[in-house]
């Protein structure tokens, strides 16, 4: 499946007997000796009942991640395609309970509340300053304006960021940010556990959104083009405490179905 360009395999793993070593699922993203994804899911029961399923998620590299909004668009419309699942409907995350709304090919997904907002944060990239800012959407993002994302080396800049000490141990991904109208951005990311530049990322998508609003006192809805082209539209409230109901709609694919020999 895909969501804006987004890709991952999904495995139906109710019955809960595939095990995948981190070399395989590897193995499985590889784009010339796999199948080719930036990340896997796994949808399997609920845990402790607190949601109506549950996923596995791992990025490329075979390492795991609390969260991907990408990919939760597609998970849920992949519950929907295997079982009798309501449109709308939970599954659990190492994030959180995710809460989902199936509306055709369109999937809105409700992230849990964002955290560890950090503005103007300047880093020094081989004796050039960057000025950074920081979100955690489920995951951690650092988000930095440009005057032309084309023209931006993202691959060169994104690794040296994302591995910056300024974010150890754990590292971040990283959006570059340029705004084509009050309303409306555009977003590149480098992604971790991908280590390179992907066509969407979602959690990014809402970072960079949130950021955007929050410094240019635009009010939300952000719409978002990505590196795909699709345009994705993040919603949330803003409070004196935070950001809540963080609301991420776009389109969720269904490419192909097969097998594979593990």
């Amino acid at each position: 499946m895909n969501g804006a360009g987004n890709d991952f395999i999904l495995i139906d793993n109710r019955d809960r007997e595939i095990q995948l070593r981190a070399s395989q699922i590897e193995q499985l993203c590889h784009r010339q000796r796999g199948i080719g994804a930036d990340g896997l899911l796994l949808l399997e029961p609920s845990a402790n009942g607190a949601a109506d399923w549950s996923w596995q998620f791992y990025n490329a590299d075979g390492g795991t991640a609390e969260m991907c909004g990408n990919g939760a668009r597609c998970f849920a419309a992949f519950i929907r395609k295997k079982t009798d699942t309501p449109a709308r409907l939970t599954f659990e995350t190492q994030a959180g309970i995710i809460e989902a709304e199936c509306k055709g090919s369109e999937i809105t997904v409700t992230l849990t509340a964002p955290e560890g907002l950090a503005i103007g944060q300047e880093i020094n990239l081989g004796g050039k300053p960057v000025t950074s800012h920081s979100l955690n959407t489920g995951v951690p993002h650092a988000v930095v304006f440009v005057d032309d994302a084309d023209r931006t080396m993202v691959h060169e800049e994104g690794q040296a960021i994302r591995r910056h000490p300024h974010f150890a141990p754990s590292g971040t991904n990283v959006n570059f940010v340029q705004v084509l109208e009050p309303n409306l951005i555009r977003v590149r990311t480098y992604e971790r556990g991908v280590e390179g530049e992907t066509l969407a990322c979602g959690t990014g998508v809402s970072a960079a959104a949130i950021i955007t609003s929050h410094l240019r006192q635009t009010p939300p809805p952000i719409s978002v083009q990505v590196q795909g082209g699709e345009i994705l539209r993040v919603d949330f409230q803003a409070s004196e405490s935070g950001f809540q109901n963080v609301k991420l709609t776009g389109p969720a694919e269904f490419v192909f179905e097969g097998t594979i020999e593990i």
